[in-house]
């Protein structure tokens, strides 16, 4: 199923940006772009995108309104918002709004296809960025135990899980088990976002 993709925005260098970063993705079709809310209604009367890209700061019209409008005259669309703004109340206005899923503008080529993809077979996506603004108020829900602490201070200090072992005179298992908690509680997918997400919950 290729899916077809338009995208809102003022920026003309965006646009251009997520366009070069989609337009060799066989399952996606570029349908066009529109830099304010009015061309973008209007578009809508001519063509029905699948996915509509929405930056949430448009010169005519605020995309958290934009994108109440758009889903209610056109529930099929996807709306993902778009933006630069990675602060917890515009994401969840947007999300309140029908938005499925919020990227940030600096999102890379998989994020996007993921976003895409994901937002089709109707499930929510939020990039890793947006997923922890949300969740940044409830970092004291993130509870760790002692020895958790110690596992991903060393993480962070660039150890191995064998200088892990010997630090802490733990099996390697026990240090895999450790880890393994670690980007579950923490929801990262891999080391460097786990330490990424860590400081900024300020955990190390």
């Amino acid at each position: 199923m290729v899916i077809k993709v338009f995208i809102v925005d003022d920026h003309y260098m965006v646009i251009e940006g997520i366009r070069s970063l989609l337009q060799n993705e066989k399952d996606i079709e570029w349908t066009g772009h529109a830099m304010n809310a009015a061309s973008c209604l209007a578009f809508l009367k001519q063509q029905l995108p699948d996915v509509i890209l929405m930056d949430i700061n448009l010169p005519d019209q605020s995309g958290i309104e934009l994108c109440k409008e758009v889903r209610l005259i056109y529930p099929s669309i996807f709306v993902i918002g778009l933006s630069t703004f990675n602060q917890q109340s515009f994401i969840q206005k947007m999300m309140d709004n029908g938005a499925s899923g919020y990227v940030l503008k600096n999102a890379t080529q998989e994020e996007l296809t993921d976003a895409i993809g994901t937002v089709v077979k109707g499930k929510t996506y939020l990039s890793e960025e947006a997923s922890h603004t949300l969740r940044k108020e409830d970092a004291a829900a993130v509870v760790l135990t002692r020895r958790e602490k110690e596992v991903l201070a060393l993480i962070a200090e660039g150890m191995t899980n064998n200088e892990i072992a010997k630090n802490l005179f733990i099996s390697v298992t026990t240090v895999e088990t450790h880890r393994k908690n670690l980007l579950a509680k923490l929801e990262a997918k891999n080391t460097a976002s786990l330490i990424r997400i860590a400081s900024q919950l300020h955990l190390i």
